[in-house]
């Protein structure tokens, strides 16, 4: 294993090229809304029409507000509504029904969003940072660093745009709404804390303020950054909380996740444990399984007796997942017999376990893919 140090970056860089996006509706709360209408010389009630055209009708073009003055619609849409996301590329797999799309944002950083439909609901695996500083070894995305975090409304436009996409039928199935939101694509969401967590406040909120999702659809991932996590668990929102472990001992996942030099594997399992304790929502452990190196039967025994260790079965679930491939990786997934032994060594241990859909792999669009490339 590579011994050299990794040099992690757990804050966005504040100076440089990249700036700060331009103020946005999302950006706002309720009451900051009515004050910016009004400042405009709009009557109060405007920021609730315009809440309700965002969040309800999924809009926010101009001409679609036609129970606005036209002349107010086009001055509150033109300061309050900038363009912050523009859509460069999509890409489509499963029959249409697993959508990847690149976005240029102002500045011209690069993030992309995964839409995948299934039978009983729809999923938008959205981004939170532009580029990850966290150099997990085999996520194309760490291989890009870290370029700046997103904006709140960078985040919820990504669901906004998902959201009015499903409405209007243009994924294959026929016109639906979206119901579940993970915070799986580029970047960790605890990095990005203050804007992620406006983000759930946004998704989870009535209309017209805001989406209205149940926050037991929205998943928060996260490679362990313990005083962040034990900060989610205090939000009193009961979102599911997802650990991205990949090993359970300390010396092969300081190698995958190099964060665990900072948290180690049981300062992040004790903290899962204390999510489900404060919040009573089951903890997702994730595992990208690698061949010959990290899919050891010894290994699916030591994660499944630590998890055990912890307080029984019910306060987690495992989610073992192919390696997906990236350019230039070394790496590659697991035989699938070597998989099943995992899986059924971990059931012996009585934790449950699924393994994790593959979707979308054939277009770079799966679990540690993303890498915002202009060409495919």
């Amino acid at each position: 294993m590579n011994a050299t140090p990794v040099r992690l970056q757990l804050t966005a860089p504040t100076r440089g090229a990249r700036g700060k996006p331009p103020r946005h509706f999302v950006d706002l709360t309720p009451e900051e809304r009515v004050a910016a209408v009004t400042t405009l010389g709009e009557k109060p009630f405007r920021a609730k029409q315009l809440a309700t055209h965002y969040f309800t009708h999924l809009t926010a073009d101009a001409d679609a507000m036609t129970d606005l003055p036209k002349a107010s619609r086009d001055a509150l849409v033109g300061d309050l509504f900038p363009q912050l996301l523009t859509t460069s590329r999509t890409l489509t797999a499963d029959h249409g029904t697993t959508v990847k799309t690149l976005y240029h944002l102002f500045d011209g950083a690069k993030v992309e969003s995964v839409l995948m439909r299934y039978a009983s609901r729809t999923t938008l695996c959205v981004s939170s940072q532009a580029g990850c500083g966290l150099a997990c070894s085999f996520c194309a995305t760490g291989k890009m660093g870290l370029l700046r975090n997103l904006s709140t409304a960078e985040i919820v436009e990504q669901v906004r745009e998902a959201a009015r996409a499903l409405a209007a039928g243009e994924v294959a199935g026929g016109a639906t709404r979206l119901s579940n939101v993970v915070f799986m694509g580029m970047g960790e969401p605890l990095a990005n804390y203050k804007a992620v967590m406006a983000t759930v406040r946004t998704l989870v909120a009535p209309a017209p303020d805001g989406l209205g999702m149940s926050a037991r659809n929205v998943t928060v991932s996260t490679v362990g950054l313990v005083p962040a996590m034990d900060r989610l668990a205090g939000e009193g929102i009961p979102v599911t909380l997802a650990l991205s472990l990949h090993a359970p001992d300390d010396e092969l996942r300081s190698e995958l996740v190099p964060v665990n030099t900072r948290w180690s594997v049981d300062e992040a399992l004790d903290s899962a444990r204390r999510y489900f304790d404060v919040t009573g929502r089951r903890v997702s452990i994730e595992y990208a399984l690698i061949r010959d190196v990290n899919d050891h039967a010894w290994r699916a025994d030591l994660l499944g007796e630590k998890l055990l260790a912890r307080g029984g079965s019910g306060w987690v679930h495992c989610n073992p997942i192919p390696l997906n491939p990236t350019p230039g990786s070394r790496w590659t997934a697991s035989d699938p017999e070597v998989e099943r032994e995992f899986v059924a060594r971990l059931r012996a241990h009585g934790i449950p376990t699924t393994i994790r859909d593959t979707r979308g792999s054939d277009i770079d669009g799966a679990c540690g893919q993303l890498a915002a490339e202009e060409d495919e």
